[in-house]
């Protein structure tokens, strides 16, 4: 884990990697709840059987919202900031779901500091490209430019 000391610390990482998380399991209880939250009940995510039958992941998937809500519970895995006194999201630039999540994988968040800057009042920018990858995959699942406005 990447802890800095304060939030100017940060530009000094521009352009790394900021670190890897840990793997998170995506189980078809975790689907199901979202897919109640979002009120998102498509056969593809909660229909097991149908899945296996029709779909070509031969299994239910989870929703991309899904995959992409999980980048708070990442971050704190891969850097730490003392004197923030909040972050916000901000927002996305990029976003796209590449490959699926299947029920019972497993993923973990790949984050790089894009870009940094000032933002009034007493705030921080930070720009990170996030690759969200799965255990068996060739490619990433979810690969994001993801926003965040730290305040101190």
């Amino acid at each position: 884990m990447l802890t800095l000391t304060s939030l100017d610390q940060l530009k000094d990482h521009t352009g790394q990697e900021i670190g890897v998380s840990g793997w998170f399991a995506v189980t078809q209880e975790r689907i199901q709840k979202f897919a109640d939250a979002t009120l998102d009940h498509q056969w593809i995510h909660i229909d097991q059987e149908r899945a296996k039958r029709e779909s070509p992941f031969n299994t239910t998937i989870s929703h991309g919202f899904l995959t992409l809500s999980l980048l708070p519970q990442f971050v704190p895995q891969v850097l730490k900031i003392d004197g923030v006194r909040m972050g916000i999201n901000y927002g996305l630039n990029r976003l796209r779901f590449v490959s699926p999540v299947k029920s019972g994988s497993k993923i973990r968040a790949r984050f790089t500091l894009q870009s940094v800057k000032d933002v009034a009042p007493a705030g921080v920018e930070a720009v990170y490209l996030v690759a969200i990858e799965g255990e068996s995959g060739d490619k990433p699942c979810c690969v994001a430019e993801w926003v965040v406005r730290y305040y101190r």
